[in-house]
């Protein structure tokens, strides 16, 4: 061996080392950490959850969403696998420049493999390179640079990783074109010490052999010097990589690449499904919370999240797999309107906090008892010494709105996330469909809700008259339960009430659930009339439960009180369960995902359609028909509760709808199956569609920070040049009507264009196909007699 290649190989050997020394003492700190966490079941189904595995991996599922991105991410990637063994080979040949692996080392198929994930692994990094750049913050429109999804990301953090894929496969193409350039030397000369046995041949380096080339005119000697330099680097550039990230373990854009692999086996669903629909109930000790014995409760049990341990240890994995791409962030509805709520933001925050606090919760009783401040900086860090231990997890932080989440910082606030983030969640779920490695967003922040909510007793004051109604009369209006049946004064028809009209779902099709909305709220009840008349016509057979209904409690829940919605869905289930309900049809986004996919929990199971879904069905059965209309001018205007369908229609989606459910065809197909109407598309729309700012008990708060959530999807309505906006839920009515008449003040928009649900559109349209047949018969001559 040369000297070359003895300094090369100890230091390398060296660095190797210390690199696999400090990368096991920091795995074995990561599962300390994530132990942590509360229990939490997510072994079932392995083979499902092995198969969303693969899934997700392999096809890059949660990643298509941005195609370009997901292109070149799969290639690097899967090149940071398949070119593993080039480290191993890079070893070999700081003793042996012309060493190749046994057996496969000169194996034409796995040299192809190699060299071709070597060219697309260095593509693959350059074009995420230039879109980080063109997505860089100081690009961005306005806002300080907020409209960047890389805002707040840290950004040497990226450039480290970047730099680090680039250099090793620059290095390990340089490789292959000097071991090419070695072997056609070696060829030229036979008296050449070295013994390569490889072909300068196009079968063994289909795509590197004109890079062999440019390496022509060296010797042998030079060559091998030369293979033994370029491999040392490329071995201290990878292990340099692995002792920067053994020592950062808050450095997600790099260990997302380990530990993304659990975070998505462990997924809420074994079957992949995103983690939306239903919030998880309270759990301690990892089972259920039954409300019935909370009073043997322990003392110390947590209801909720009031601590950083108090999370599940999968919610601890989440926050540490975070790779910090942002697409959390540029989705979602209050970072888009100026608030302080960052979804990427608030999991680094709780990531860095969580690994800031974990020394000092795994540390014994006596160092604790010496204080934090007398410990060995060594065992605990620097980030861990003052007040981390005892810090508040929710309170007043004064922030900057420019920089509203930090990393931790020991000597600011005394609280790690800010009121404010915490209670400007729509839980649309935006975050969550577009988290590319299955973090679950919603669920930390309705954890933390009900901590304050039940503990604490700290939430807007707003929710104290919802929390009242609720209680007292059953609906966030704090109306009469009697009143509850005025929506239906003056049909011409018949609507019927278990109890007193039917004795027996069994006797009808659907239990029609009205909803508090459908019931209370004039806007609504239009469509709950709409929706009355069209099963009425269709001959669908229909029940109301009348004052026997009371609100679902989604507001309540997704507002923290875990109590109140546990009291309203009992109540429900029991007297759904009691009239024996099989089938219910429901007019509100938010009643049909809690009554689907939330009383479950509560022994409630029942088949809940939304009402697009079913009168999409009825259109395609044919048993409503719609019609185009006569005169375009006469009828604009006319149909008091029904609204004419308009001629340009766009159609915004109620999130407890789409993305909670993936409900997104069948309120699109009846607008686009009724004649005479122009449907257009919203740019963000279906997965990607923008919230009208009501979810997650918002609709009951005032928005003091930032632009409204509403106006900023209305504009974008109105963008389409739409006269009619679509709907399909009544808080989105709401909401959007007001950001409509807003518009209107501003001179945005003008008086022609209308809010309306997608059943008051199909009302027109079949009213007028009856109008017109009873027109027909009314001009139709009555037959003469027969003559005797």
């Amino acid at each position: 061996m040369s000297a070359l290649q003895i300094v090369a190989a100890v230091v390398c050997i060296a660095v190797t080392a210390v690199a696999v020394a400090l990368m096991a003492k920091t795995v074995v700190r990561f599962v300390a950490t994530f132990r942590l966490g509360q229990p939490d079941d997510r072994t079932d189904d392995k083979g499902a959850r092995t198969r969303t595995l693969l899934r997700e991996f392999l096809g890059h599922t949660r990643m298509s969403r941005l195609p370009v991105v997901a292109v070149a991410h799969w290639f690097t990637m899967v090149s940071f696998g398949v070119l593993f063994l080039t480290l191993v080979n890079a070893f070999g040949q700081l003793f042996k420049p012309d060493f190749a692996l046994p057996l496969i080392g000169h194996f034409p198929p796995y040299e192809w493999v190699t060299e071709l994930f070597a060219w697309t692994g260095l593509l693959g990094i350059l074009a995420l390179i230039v879109i980080r750049q063109r997505r860089h913050p100081r690009s961005a429109t306005g806002r300080d640079g907020r409209d960047s999804r890389f805002f707040g990301s840290n950004w040497w953090q990226a450039y480290y990783v970047e730099a680090t894929i680039l250099g090793v496969t620059l290095c390990i193409l340089t490789l292959r074109g000097l071991e090419y350039a070695l072997a056609d030397a070696v060829a030229a000369d036979p008296s050449a010490a070295s013994s390569a046995v490889s072909e300068a041949t196009l079968v063994h380096y289909p795509l590197t052999a004109w890079l062999g080339g440019l390496f022509s005119g060296m010797g042998v000697s030079a060559l091998e010097n030369t293979i033994v330099v370029v491999a040392a680097v490329k071995i201290l550039i990878s292990f340099a990589w692995m002792i920067t990230i053994a020592l950062r373990p808050t450095m997600g854009v790099a260990w997302h690449r380990f530990l993304a692999f659990f975070n998505i086996f462990f997924k809420r669903h074994a079957d992949g499904r995103t983690s939306l629909g239903e919030l998880q109930p309270i759990k301690v000790d990892g089972k259920p919370l039954d409300f019935e014995a909370v009073d043997e409760l322990d003392e110390d049990a947590a209801l909720g999240v009031g601590k950083v341990e108090d999370f599940t240890w999968k919610g601890l994995l989440d926050f540490s797999t975070c790779t910090e791409c942002g697409r959390c962030q540029s989705q979602c509805p209050a970072w888009n309107t100026e608030k302080p709520l960052s979804p990427k933001l608030l999991v680094m925050t709780l990531r860095d906090h969580a690994h800031a606090k974990a020394p000092w919760l795994l540390a014994s009783e006596e160092v604790r008892a010496a204080g934090i401040e007398a410990a060995d900086a060594d065992a605990f860090g620097a980030a861990t010494r003052g007040a981390v231990a005892t810090e508040s997890l929710i309170g007043s932080t004064g922030y900057d709105i420019t920089e509203p989440l930090k990393a931790y910082n020991p000597h600011g606030p005394d609280a790690v996330i800010d009121e404010d983030v915490l209670w400007s969640c729509t839980t649309c779920g935006a975050c969550v469909e577009q988290c590319p490695v299955d973090i679950e967003h919603v669920d930390a922040i309705v954890d933390m809700r009900r901590y304050q909510n039940l503990i604490e007793s700290a939430f807007p004051s707003e929710l104290n008259g919802l929390f009242k109604n609720l209680e007292k009369n059953s609906n966030p209006w704090g109306l009469a339960p009697r009143l509850r049946m005025d929506w239906a004064k003056d049909l011409p028809f018949e609507v019927k009430q278990v109890g007193a009209d039917v004795e027996d779902l069994d006797e009808v099709d659907y239990l029609f659930w009205v909803g508090c909305a459908g019931a209370f709220e004039d806007r609504a009840k239009k469509t709950t009339r709409a929706v009355a008349e069209l099963l009425n016509t269709a001959r669908v057979t229909f029940a109301v439960l009348g004052d026997g209904e009371a609100c679902t409690g989604d507001s309540a829940r997704r507002a923290g009180n875990e109590f109140l919605f546990q009291m309203l869905a009992q109540q429900n289930v029991e007297t759904l369960n009691e009239v024996g309900a099989t089938k219910i049809v429901v007019t509100c986004a938010h009643c049909f995902n809690t009554l689907k996919n939330e009383y479950p929990q509560l022994g409630g199971r029942y088949e809940v359609l939304h009402h697009t879904q079913l009168l999409n069905r009825l259109v395609r059965e044919k048993r409503l028909t719609p019609v185009a209309r006569p005169d375009e001018a006469a009828e604009a205007g006319t149909l008091t509760g029904a609204a004419s369908t308009g001629t340009k229609v766009t159609y915004h989606d109620p999130c407890y709808l789409g993305r909670h459910n993936q409900v997104y065809s069948p309120p699109r197909d009846l607008l686009q199956i009724l004649p005479g109407v122009e449907y257009a598309e919203m740019q963000r729309s279906k997965e990607t569609s923008f919230c009208c700012g009501a979810g997650g008990a918002r609709m009951w708060m005032e928005e003091k920070l930032g632009t409204r959530i509403n106006t900023n999807r209305t504009e974008e309505a109105l963008a389409t040049g739409a006269d009619r906006i679509a709907i399909g839920c009544p808080f989105c009515k709401v909401m959007l009507s007001d950001g409509l008449n807003a518009a209107i003040q501003d001179g945005k928009a003008t008086d022609a264009v209308e809010v309306v649900d997608v059943a008051q559109m199909l009302l027109a349209a079949v009213r007028r196909r009856d109008d017109g047949q009873q027109d027909a018969e009314a001009n139709t001559p009555e037959p003469e007699p027969a003559p005797a």
